[in-house]
């Protein structure tokens, strides 16, 4: 069966998007040419990079949504809390591990940026 993904316009309840996979409850909810948002869940004192550090050509936005996660970067090391999210340039190699049991909504941006006249 193919993987649901959110229609333009759908409403995601990001408490239980995913809840339909069995074992794994992180989750692309879309992906657009310029876009990707996912649903993680991260658990206590789990790393959510099998590496040390990963990092994406776009930027991005990580959201706590509940729980709590540590960011790490290659020079900072900041906790997010629910309600609070956290903005990193394209290429910044980064880290999240669980502090609780968390649920985090990642935004990439895919598109290259623009550049300013």
């Amino acid at each position: 069966m193919a993987t649901h993904h959110a229609a333009e316009g759908e409403v995601v309840c990001l408490k239980t998007w995913a809840n339909d996979l069995a074992v794994e409850k992180s989750k692309v909810i879309t992906k657009t040419s310029g876009l990707e948002l996912a649903r993680l869940v991260i658990d206590a004192g789990t790393n959510m990079h099998h590496s040390t550090y990963c990092s994406v050509n776009g930027p991005i936005v990580i959201q706590c949504i509940e729980g709590e996660v540590i960011l790490k970067t290659t020079s900072t090391s900041s906790a997010i809390k629910p309600g609070e999210l956290v903005y990193l340039n394209g290429g910044t190699e980064h880290a999240l591990v669980g502090v609780k049991r968390s649920v985090v909504l990642l935004t990439i941006v895919l598109a290259p940026a623009v550049a300013e006249e």
